[in-house]
């Protein structure tokens, strides 16, 4: 049965052996997994890139994202991506894993970061050459870092990129695509229930499931969703589930039964409909328009 690949740190050749860390220049990066980076993959860590040369396209998750000189994006665990290049890309990539950055900053999340925090703020930020340039000396030194062996080195890269991370983070919240939410309650909230629902959006597609496992009320609990993403609980639910369908349908052998069997769907023709439902097509028209 083919399935989507799912990459892990430590394919990533090193230097010296860092379980939960990696950095490169994106040509280089590039070049060693030029097998890989054109064909949909996920990753099981956190990724960022900075492109300051090349053109092209970045799929998302069935979103599409022009790549061009001042684009950054941001991946969390579980997105299927890959990249199509018109120009040769230059630039910075690194990954770390959760553990690797909750170690050194044990009272901060890396949900405190807006490009993290909730899967449906964009994954991506485009900022002018002359915005992106102090950025790129902040990549440098943690590739420069990240290939030595000197005291305190994974201190410093922990550093590095949390301040990477904090100027970045002022960028996105400045940019017209953040959406900004007044209650910092509820938007623990809602992490709670993105990560709840990836738990269970196989088997439980109820809100009152989920009002139920965060102890609110499905009232309340839409209530934040409509505040913070103008979406109600069933939208999310609703979403993740059509989500996981398009990656099974578009990146693996199963049959579309076999796929609304694994969704938690009592028949096929009703995993149908709720699929036409939401993207106004039927599973197999996907299927085809996709291939």
């Amino acid at each position: 049965m083919k399935t989507i690949p799912i990459v892990n740190i430590q394919q990533f050749e090193q230097e010296e052996p860092l379980k939960d860390f990696y950095s490169n220049t994106l040509n280089k990066h590039l070049k060693a997994n030029s097998d890989l980076f054109h064909i949909p993959h996920k990753h099981d860590f956190f990724l960022c890139v900075i492109f300051t040369e090349g053109t092209g396209v970045h799929e998302i998750d069935f979103n599409s994202y022009q790549v061009q000189p001042g684009s950054i994006f941001f991946l969390k665990p579980g997105q299927t991506h890959y990249w199509k290049f018109d120009k040769t890309p230059k630039g910075y990539i690194f990954f770390h894993t959760k553990d690797f950055y909750n170690l050194y900053f044990s009272d901060r999340k890396l949900e405190q970061f807006p490009f993290y925090y909730s899967i449906k703020n964009p994954p991506n930020l485009t900022l002018s050459i002359p915005e992106i340039s102090p950025l790129v000396l902040f990549f440098h030194q943690l590739d420069t870092e990240y290939h030595l062996t000197l005291p305190y080195k994974k201190q410093k890269l922990a550093s590095l990129v949390n301040i990477i991370y904090i100027e970045l983070s002022r960028h996105y919240t400045a940019s017209e695509n953040t959406k900004e939410t007044t209650s910092s309650t509820y938007l623990k909230t809602l992490a709670t229930l993105e990560n709840t629902i990836e738990t269970y959006y196989k088997t439980e597609k109820s809100a009152t499931f989920y009002a139920d496992k965060l102890n609110v009320s499905s009232k309340h609990l839409n209530r934040i969703t409509k505040t913070t993403l103008n979406k109600t609980t069933t939208d999310l639910i609703s979403e993740r589930v059509i989500l996981e369908s398009k990656r099974l349908i578009v990146h693996s052998d199963n049959t579309l039964a076999s796929i609304a069997e694994i969704l938690g769907f009592e028949d096929y023709a009703y995993f149908s409909k709720v699929f036409k439902s939401k993207t106004k097509t039927s599973p197999l028209d996907f299927k085809k328009s996709y291939q």
